[in-house]
């Protein structure tokens, strides 16, 4: 039967292919056959403006400029939309491309109208440096529009569509970059808002674009197999059928087509060839309610067997678009697996059309739907990412991320986006910007604000490195950074580093060892090295002297060997005789180490004892780790202080003090006039006596009698009751 034409003011369009006129025709009778009269006139004169509008422009493809506007606004009563956003389609170019102003269009179509048309329009009248950025701002204008009014989104959906369908016209070059960025921001949110079947479609034409040969031959393959597996799909669907009948449960059963990326895609991850994809056909059982959804699907597991661990319930758990249904794969006939969706038609519904559903099937109430709310949350977010963000480029970075969570986007100073895995900290994004600024950062600045380099970066951080020049990196940092480059260049850093320090110590050592067995000892030549390495299998003298360094061989023994191997006179040294001690300067590196259980300083008097792969520890000649016959004494070396120690070493100090306001200020106050620093401070009430409180200090001093004189000052204090230097073990 013909279609009822409704009396509606259209324009003249004879100068027009038939083709535009029957769309025309098509669009104001049976497209918008849900809207009332009134509404299809109100389309009637946008279709009017527009046309006048746009009147003399040509698409690549040599149709007028109209055909498009019109082919968007088909697309969208698909989703049954209001009269409103079916004219913003209609006008969705016109103050881009043809110059009418935002208050004209306010005037004739009403303030709404105007605002989603202005949404939807591109860079106008903005000039930018690049054409990322450029891009970047269409973005950010789309999606600032559309989290105000979702309808913008599904407008400028279906504008990227129908661009798809018609990009055969334009140049090569074109075509990949609108494909990529199609395939990269388009589809996702397509897929992010529920919109499944355009989600599909985008990626299938995006492939056709990107790979043109692979999507070629895959469709040819795809064709030829549609033939060969009618026969298949023809058997379980009716086998479907018939065991829900039996069971009297009333279903719709449809066979569908997987779509040509989704199986290119299968295809890549699983490295299977065409023929060994067998899941090219899905089916969808739809069902009145929910408890029916479960009880078919126990039907169907009694039809063909389920296979294990391939069941997914999207109902009790729907996802993050509002999607729901049960899915399941089963061994089908010839051993083919079959994949199963179970669902209602209300789910169907969302499935299909997601957050354009509300306006497919709305209620008499204007409440959001779960679905919708969802969706305006997520909507939402961004825009206040937005709000936080610089500029388009960054919101378009900040819009990835949402879409593809496992990654951070954070910005250098000068504006340079970086991609680092989520969980980040500031020392992977030094190590990421250059192997030199990793290995010399000392802090960091995150949004202008000091921060420690700990600090796990989120989306949108600005980050500045602080650097030294003769800075270095930290062991503690192994601990958090998650990068694989800044994991291997801290380590490799640290093995050069502590192997160069080591070589240093263990040539000291050895030839102190060597000066105290024989005082007028002749130095060891090259061939007496040479006899020593091949001795003990080793292949380069540094490598020795790193493992004397490294505790991993010891001086003495070392030195008799070596002499030994010279024919110098060798004594062995008597009960009171001592090897001379070395000194110790507190800047020998790694290779060398303060004891944590006793803290030496200089002052007190030392001992050095060799712990193998840590190299030289040095304690206090009283520490109890060391007394009572606990280590090898063939491990223990003396040592000495410089005395030219030019830097600050810790102490820990135990201070009971009056439980009072203040006390805690006067005696922090009190140690930094003394010229001390405060490393750390940890407080505690006395145990039964609320009248005084336990405070342990770690501090900062030059030695011994800097501690002393930062003592007396504490001791001077009417708050302190007592005080004393503790160890920690």
């Amino acid at each position: 039967m013909e279609p009822v034409l409704v009396a509606v003011d259209v324009p003249e369009l004879a100068h027009f292919a038939p083709a535009i006129l029957d769309a025309a025709n098509r669009f104001l009778t049976q497209d918008t056959a849900y809207l009332r009269p009134e509404d299809r006139q109100f389309l009637a004169s946008a279709f009017k403006f527009s046309e006048a509008a746009h009147r003399g422009q040509m698409r690549h493809t040599g149709d007028p400029y109209i055909s498009h506007p019109l082919a968007v606004a088909s697309i969208l009563t698909a989703w049954h939309l209001d009269a409103q956003a079916l004219a913003a389609a209609l006008l969705h170019d016109v103050m881009e491309d043809t110059g009418v102003s935002k208050l004209e269009l306010t005037e004739k179509f009403g303030r709404h109208v105007a605002e989603l048309v202005d949404g939807m329009s591109k860079i106008d009248k903005l000039e930018f440096q690049s054409k990322e950025e450029a891009q970047a701002e269409n973005f950010r204008k789309m999606l600032l529009a559309m989290a105000r009014d979702l309808r913008v989104i599904l407008i400028k959906l279906a504008d990227r569509l129908h661009n798809m369908r018609t990009m055969d016209a334009m140049r090569e070059d074109k075509q990949k970059r609108i494909a990529r960025e199609t395939m990269e921001i388009y589809a996702p949110i397509a897929n992010r808002i529920g919109l499944n079947s355009i989600y599909q479609e985008l990626d299938d034409l995006s492939f056709k674009y990107l790979h043109p040969r692979r999507y070629d031959v895959l469709s040819k393959a795809l064709k030829a197999a549609r033939g060969n597996r009618r026969e298949v799909v023809g058997k379980i669907l009716d086998g479907i059928r018939l065991k829900l009948a039996e069971a009297g449960i009333e279903a719709n059963v449809y066979g569908r087509e997987k779509n040509l990326f989704s199986i290119y895609r299968k295809m890549l991850e699983k490295h299977l060839s065409f023929s060994e994809v067998f899941d090219i056909y899905g089916f969808r059982v739809l069902v009145k309610d929910v408890p029916t959804c479960y009880l078919a699907l126990g039907v169907l597991h009694s039809l063909y067997k389920p296979i294990a661990g391939k069941f997914k319930d999207y109902i009790a758990i729907p996802k993050s678009n509002g999607y729901q249904s049960l899915h399941t794969t089963l061994f089908g006939p010839y051993g083919t697996p079959i994949e199963v969706q179970v669902r209602t038609q209300e789910m169907h519904r969302i499935a299909d059309a997601g957050v354009a559903s509300h306006w497919m099937y709305k209620s008499g109430d204007e409440s959001f739907s779960e679905v919708q709310q969802k969706t305006h949350q997520w909507l939402q977010s961004l825009l206040e990412l937005q709000t936080e963000s610089g500029d388009a480029v960054e919101f378009l970075e900040h819009l990835k991320v949402d879409l593809f969570p496992e990654e951070v986007y954070v910005f250098t100073p000068k504006g340079k986006i970086l991609s680092l895995p989520n969980g980040a900290t500031c020392v992977d994004f030094a190590y990421a910007v250059h192997t030199d600024i990793g290995n010399c950062c000392i802090a960091a600045k995150v949004n202008h604000e000091l921060v420690p380099l700990r600090t796990k970066l989120k989306n949108g951080d600005q980050v500045e490195i602080v650097t030294a020049a003769h800075a270095k990196p930290n062991p503690s940092w192994l601990t958090f950074v998650t990068t694989g480059k800044a994991r291997s260049h801290i380590r490799h850093f640290l093995k050069t580093m502590r192997f160069e320090e080591a070589i240093l110590l263990g040539e000291r050592l050895l030839q102190q060892a060597v000066t105290s067995l024989v005082p007028t000892a002749q130095p060891i030549n090259e061939e007496v090295w040479e006899r020593w390495l091949k001795e003990n299998n080793v292949r380069h003298r540094d490598e020795a002297l790193s493992e004397i360094g490294l505790g991993k061989r010891l001086p003495v023994v070392m030195a008799k060997r070596l002499l030994q191997l010279s024919g110098q006179w060798l004594e062995e040294p008597g009960p009171g005789k001592r090897q001379n001690a070395v000194t110790i300067r507190g800047t020998e590196g790694m290779a060398l180490q303060f004891a944590r259980c006793c803290n030496p300083i200089p002052g007190d008097p030392i001992i050095g004892f060799f712990k193998k792969d840590q190299g030289l520890i040095i304690h206090t000649h009283d520490c109890p780790l060391l007394s009572g016959g606990r280590v090898d004494s063939d491990k223990l070396i003396d040592v000495e202080w410089d005395p030219q120690v030019a830097r600050l070493f810790d102490v820990p100090v135990r201070v009971l003090a009056a439980n009072e306001r203040g006390a805690l200020a006067a005696i922090a106050a009190s140690i930094s006039e003394a010229n001390a620093n405060i490393a750390s401070v940890a407080t505690q009430e006395q145990a039964g006596d609320e009248r005084y409180i336990q405070i342990q200090f770690t501090l900062q001093v030059q030695d011994r009698v800097h501690l002393a004189q930062v003592m007396k000052r504490l001791r001077a204090l009417p708050t302190v009751y007592r005080l004393h230097r503790s160890r920690n073990n």
